[in-house]
């Protein structure tokens, strides 16, 4: 308690001082909790950051489930979102298309050569990082 007095009257004093002078903003050392200046926003990669994250905000996400799609480059790239009311989805589910275009790369290969598997596998124009499941 005598601890919480004293911060207190450090800070009245550092008002104090400030009055009839133009007043000067005091802000804690937690930027992520104020808008940043606008000239460090255009300035300042962390100010930016900040910015963003304090006008856009997050915002609660309707309880329920839904997919929505968009064409990518190989194909149909899906997100399919399962919320339970929070901030953040209580789960997320991407569909990759070269994730399911190569599942048939078995059939397209069977009774064929070596040479021809390698050649279809560069046909179907994978993207390695989508096969991962």
């Amino acid at each position: 308690m005598w601890q919480s007095i004293s911060i207190i009257e450090q800070a009245y004093k550092k008002v104090k001082e400030f009055k009839g002078a133009e007043a000067e903003v005091f802000h804690a050392d937690v930027p992520a909790y104020y808008l940043p200046e606008k000239k460090d926003v255009y300035t300042k990669m962390e100010a930016l950051i900040y910015h963003f994250k304090i006008i856009m905000g997050e915002t609660d996400i309707p309880v329920g489930e839904v997919y929505s799609s968009v064409e990518g480059a190989n194909g149909e790239l899906g997100f399919y979102l399962i919320s339970d009311g929070g901030r953040a989805p209580y789960r997320l589910h991407f569909r990759r298309p070269c994730f399911i275009y190569y599942q048939a790369f078995e059939e397209l290969v069977k009774g064929g050569m070596l040479s021809d598997a390698i050649i279809t596998m560069s046909s179907l124009n994978l993207i390695a990082g989508e096969l991962d499941a």
